[in-house]
């Protein structure tokens, strides 16, 4: 019998969070998420989050302060920020990168970033 569990997803037609972040694919355990085009800003207020992310810088610059270390996120580079760790996102030129959480971030009111 074939798995009727796989599911593609098309981005362009993907819902948006309330931070503009678009949803991709998701499943039981993990969820993905696409920010395109953020554009620079100051950095956010410091906070802590009830899931684990990791991410990939597809074009732009972003610095990532956490648990007291400040690291600069280039084109290629990959990111993890464990679930409760204290941490801020500033963007410094026009970002796009995928995110994967665990669990999924948008279950049970978990649209964050």
């Amino acid at each position: 019998m074939a798995d009727t569990t796989v599911t593609k997803v098309d981005s362009s037609h993907s819902p948006h969070g309330e931070m503009g972040q678009k949803y991709l694919a998701s499943g039981k355990n993990v969820a993905m998420r696409l920010w395109e085009d953020v554009a620079p800003d100051e950095s956010q207020p410091e906070h802590s989050r009830p899931y684990e992310t990791v991410g990939y810088v597809i074009r732009g610059r972003a610095e990532l302060k956490i648990e007291g270390q400040t690291v600069l996120l280039n084109p290629g580079d990959s990111w993890v920020v464990p679930e409760g760790a204290a941490h801020t996102y500033k963007v410094l030129e026009a970002f796009t990168a995928v995110e994967a959480t665990y669990p999924p971030a948008h279950v049970a009111g978990r649209d964050q970033s």
